[in-house]
């Protein structure tokens, strides 16, 4: 039973992650307003950027919504793990730029565990999971999105 409670957070978490990014590759500029709304740093620099949209969120949001109803659990529960992540991956992305990281530059752990731990920690319960369930999808979590997205060599790039 813990297994599927598990791989139910896992799916849920995989659609958070990756239909922002196919939605994105389907609709190109069409609707892409960022979640910023174009803010700037104090230096000039997006605070997100603009690869962080509301159509994203949207995206997260309603797929996590009909995701939770296919693996039975409450729309609501999915639809507010899918904003929880996109939370946690904001506010990863915005700790990268006050760093002056560039812009998609893939930062391993921090790029996978804010938008994992966030809706994870917050929504256990509700989930049926334990901390060590929660330990352990996140693990999964990230080495998958590592694998799955490859990371960048990190010396080629500037902080």
């Amino acid at each position: 039973m813990r297994v599927l409670l598990a791989t139910r957070a896992l799916c849920l978490l995989a659609v958070a992650n990756m239909l922002p990014w196919a939605v994105g590759r389907v609709c190109g500029a069409h609707g892409d307003v960022p979640i910023d709304f174009g803010a700037r740093l104090k230096d000039g620099r997006r605070l997100l950027g603009s690869h962080k949209t509301w159509r994203g969120v949207a995206a997260a949001v309603v797929g996590c919504a009909v995701a939770a109803e296919l693996l039975q659990v409450d729309w609501w529960l999915g639809a507010g793990f899918g904003a929880l992540s996109m939370l946690g991956d904001c506010l990863s992305s915005a700790w990268k730029r006050l760093r002056g990281y560039a812009p998609g530059r893939e930062l391993v752990v921090l790029d996978q565990l804010p938008e994992a731990l966030l809706p994870l920690s917050i929504l256990h319960a509700s989930l049926g999971l334990g901390w060590a369930d929660v330990t352990l999808v996140v693990a999964v979590f990230a080495a998958l999105d590592v694998a799955g997205t490859g990371v960048r060599n990190p010396a080629s790039q500037e902080p």
